[in-house]
């Protein structure tokens, strides 16, 4: 299936490893010209370096998205050099597992005010796409009881709250919004390998309760991330995609 990506220019926030990453090589091998920050230089630099064997135009750079006038000056600066922004994916995330003031401060400051900031930094140039879309990214800790009350599960669900009310504000702006929650995901050197490792019977107890018998890989979430914000999926907004291998027991009406 053609997505229809091709010449299509996306702006990734934390995406030089994890989920963020397999999604800027499932967008580049579609043909999407891609622009990826994150905190560490040397991420970025080896980021941008594997993107660019897809053979597309790859720009990086170094930003703390807690510091907010650094973070929508790179996001404007990149839509700039890329000619505009036509897919936005803020992936900045923490799970501090402290359920104290300073904890709900880290996620709120990781996981929400760059989320916000982010939108509206690109939202100007998502509004001259032709094709725009913002994927948001949740977990499936939203909603459903998981390892306890905590900020994490708690601002995860208040990403899908406040994607949703995005996708009505600017429907009629032409620029979709969706969410995107995935469950538990494996890969080398993130935190269900570090918890397979270092918690090997918490892992093989969340393991149990995946009806597919596993977790998932990142390449199977950046796929799915790919295909909601390609136009493909022109006539979808206000949606939480979940991915997760049945490992949520909630009926999705």
């Amino acid at each position: 299936m053609d997505l229809g990506l091709a010449g299509k220019k996306a702006i990734l926030v934390g995406a030089s490893h994890g989920i963020g990453l397999a999604t800027a090589h499932a967008l580049a091998a579609e043909g999407v010209c891609i622009a990826l920050c994150s905190r560490s230089q040397g991420s970025v630099d080896t980021a941008v370096d594997a993107l660019k064997a897809h053979g597309g135009t790859v720009i990086g750079g170094a930003v703390d998205v807690t510091d907010a006038e650094a973070h929508s000056a790179w996001i404007a600066k990149a839509a700039e050099e890329l000619g505009g922004c036509d897919i936005f994916i803020p992936f900045t995330s923490a799970n501090t597992g402290v359920d104290d003031e300073a904890g709900w401060r880290a996620v709120f400051d990781a996981d929400i005010l760059p989320l916000v900031r982010g939108v509206q930094a690109a939202l100007p140039f998502l509004q001259k796409s032709d094709a725009a879309s913002i994927v948001t990214i949740s977990s499936t800790a939203a909603f459903e009881d998981f390892m306890g009350p905590g900020a994490y599960n708690a601002l995860k669900a208040a990403v899908i709250n406040y994607t949703s009310a995005l996708s009505q504000k600017l429907a009629g702006e032409g620029v979709r919004v969706n969410c995107v929650s995935p469950g538990p995901v494996e890969m080398e050197g993130r935190a269900w390998d570090q918890i397979k490792q270092a918690m090997p019977d918490f892992y093989t107890g969340i393991l149990k309760q995946i009806p597919m018998g596993r977790m998932g890989s990142g390449e199977e979430i950046a796929k799915a991330i790919a295909f909601v914000a390609s136009p493909v999926c022109g006539y979808m907004t206000g949606a939480n995609l979940v991915i997760d291998g049945g490992f949520t027991k909630r009926v999705q009406f």
